[in-house]
C-alpha cells in the first residue's frame, strides 16, 4: 500500500509539474528530423518528453548493468565451484601419491588435468607419478607442458632440471639452471646445483667461477664456512688439473696458497710435493712430504717418500727419516708399520719383525699386517709360524667355515642369522661366493683331472 501511495504521489507531482511548465511556456517548439521533416509540439511536452526519454535510457542502462553484474557473479560462482571441485580432486590425487598408491593417484590427477588443462600444479603432480612409475619421458613431457604454462615458474624449472640431472642429461639440466640464473642471478640453490654438475663433469674452472659468486651471495649464515671449504676444494681441483697439463708454476702457487689457508688440506700438500717432484725440485718435494706427515700423520706421505727414495735408489735416506721420526714419537704405530715393511723389502728381516710385532702386540688385527708377518716368518724359514699368519690373514679356522655375507648391506658374519644384525633385512645372508658358484658350469672334460693338474690341461 505504501508503494502504491508513493507512485500515486509521484504521478500527482509529475502532473502538477507538467501543468506548471505548460502554463509558463505557452509557445511551441519545432523539431526538424530531416531537412523536409519536422514536428511542432508545445514546449512543456517537449521538455517532459526529453525528461522521460532520459529516465528511460538511464533505467535501461541500469538494468543492463545489473544484468551484466549478475551474470558475472553467476559465472564467477560457477568457476569457483568448479575450481574447488578440481582442487578437491587434485588434493585427493596428491594424497594418493604421497601414500604410494600411484595407480589411483594417476587416475585422480588425470581427471583434474582433463577438467582444467591449465593447472600447473596438476602437471607437476602427474609428472611425479610418471617419474615414480619409471616413465621418465612422460614425466619430462608433462614438465615441459607446465613450463609452457608458467615459463618463469621456479618450482617447474627446478623440477625439470633435477629430473634431467637424475637421468644424467647434464647439458639439458645445465641449460635450465642457467635460465633460472638469468632471471634470478642470486639464486644460490640454482648456482650450487649448476656448480655440482660442472664438478661432476670436471669443468673445474667454470665451477670455481660459480663458487666465487656463491660465496659472494653467502656473506653470512651457517653455510659460509662450508662454502669457503668448497672454494678451497675447487681451487685444489684446478691446481691438480694444471699439474696434469704440465702447468707446474700455477699448480705450485695455488697449492701453497691453499695450505696457508688450510694447513690440514692433505690433497694440497700431496699435490704440491708431486708438482715439485715433476719440476725436479726433489729437496722441496721431500720437505713437503716430511712436513705433511709430521703435521697430519697420513700414510700417503710415507708412501710418497718411499716411492721417491726407492726410485732414486736411496733407501738409506728414507730409513734415516723413519728412524729420526721414530725417536720423536716412539708410539707412532703407523710409522712402525711402514718402517717394518721397508725393512722387509730391504731384507732387514729381524728389525722388520721387531716393528711389526710391536704393532701386532697392541691388538691391531688386519689382513695386510698378518701377510707382512707371514712373509717375515717365511724369510726366517719359520714355516709353521708363517702358515699361522697366512691363516689369520685369510681368516681360516680349524673348521674351515665359509661364513655368510648380507646380500643387502654386505656385512660379513661367521654364523647364519635369519635377520641381518647390521641392516635388519630378513633372509639376506648368503655364501659370499654364491652368485659366482651359481653362474659357473662344470667343464665337460673327457676324464677326471687330478687336483693341481688343471693348468696343464
Amino acid at each position: 500500500m505504501i508503494l502504491v501511495a508513493f507512485f500515486v504521489l509521484l504521478f500527482i507531482v509529475f502532473a502538477l509539474g507538467f501543468l506548471y511548465f505548460w502554463g509558463i511556456n505557452p509557445g511551441d517548439i519545432t523539431v526538424y528530423l530531416t531537412s523536409d521533416t519536422s514536428y511542432t509540439v508545445p514546449g512543456a511536452i517537449m521538455l517532459m518528453a526529453v525528461l522521460l526519454i532520459g529516465l528511460l535510457i538511464g533505467n535501461l542502462v541500469h538494468i543492463a548493468s545489473a544484468f551484466l553484474l549478475s551474470f558475472k557473479g553467476w559465472k564467477k560462482g560457477r568457476d569457483l565451484r568448479r575450481g574447488e571441485e578440481i582442487s578437491t580432486i587434485y588434493r585427493s590425487g596428491v594424497g594418493r601419491l604421497l601414500s604410494g598408491d600411484l595407480k589411483k593417484a594417476r587416475t585422480l590427477l588425470k581427471k583434474a588435468l582433463d577438467r582444467d588443462p591449465r593447472r600447473v600444479d596438476s602437471h607437476l603432480a602427474l609428472a611425479s607419478v610418471a617419474l615414480q612409475e619409471g616413465n621418465t619421458q612422460e614425466g619430462i613431457d608433462l614438465l615441459q607442458k607446465a613450463r609452457k604454462l608458467d615459463p618463469k615458474g621456479i618450482e617447474v624449472l627446478f623440477k625439470l632440471a633435477t629430473t634431467y640431472e637424475d637421468q644424467e642429461q647434464h647439458p639439458e639440466a645445465m641449460a635450465i639452471y642457467k635460465e633460472l640464473l638469468a632471471s634470478d642471478a642470486d639464486n644460490r640453490k640454482a648456482m650450487r646445483a649448476l656448480r655440482d654438475i660442472m664438478s661432476k663433469l670436471g669443468q673445474w674452472d667454470d665451477a670455481l667461477g660459480l663458487q666465487k659468486r656463491i660465496l659472494k651471495a653467502t656473506s653470512a649464515g651457517p653455510k659460509v664456512e662450508l662454502e669457503k671449504q668448497t672454494m678451497l676444494q675447487l681451487r685444489y681441483e684446478v691446481a691438480r688439473q694444471a699439474l696434469e697439463q704440465g702447468e707446474l708454476d700455477q699448480a705450485i702457487d695455488t697449492c701453497r696458497d691453499i695450505i696457508k689457508q688450510d694447513a690440514a688440506c692433505t690433497p694440497a700438500r700431496v699435490t704440491l710435493g708431486d708438482a715439485y717432484r715433476q719440476a725436479d725440485r726433489i729437496a722441496d718435494a721431500v720437505k713437503v712430504y716430511q712436513e705433511g706427515y709430521r703435521a697430519l700423520q697420513k700414510s700417503v706421505f710415507l708412501a710418497r717418500l718411499e716411492d721417491l727414495y726407492i726410485n732414486a735408489e736411496d733407501p738409506a735416506a728414507l730409513l734415516a727419516f723413519y728412524r729420526s721420526q721414530m725417536e720423536r714419537d716412539p708410539q707412532d704405530l703407523l710409522l712402525k708399520l711402514y718402517l717394518g715393511r721397508l725393512c722387509l723389502r730391504l731384507e732387514m728381516v729381524d728389525e722388520a719383525m721387531q716393528h711389526l710385532t710391536d704393532v701386532e702386540a697392541t691388538g691391531i688385527d688386519f689382513t695386510k699386517l698378518h701377510l707382512l708377518l707371514a712373509e717375515g716368518q717365511r724369510r726366517r724359514n719359520r714355516i709353521d709360524e708363517a702358515i699361522t699368519e697366512y691363516q689369520k690373514a685369510l681368516k681360516i679356522d680349524s673348521h674351515l667355515l665359509l661364513g655368510f655375507v648380507c646380500d643387502a648391506c654386505g656385512a660379513f658374519f661367521s654364523e647364519w642369522h635369519s635377520r641381518c644384525p647390521q641392516c635388519k633385512s630378513w633372509d639376506t645372508l648368503i655364501l659370499p661366493e654364491r652368485k659366482q658358484i651359481q653362474e659357473a658350469r662344470i667343464a665337460d672334460y673327457p676324464q677326471m683331472i687330478p687336483h693341481g693338474a688343471r693348468e696343464a690341461v
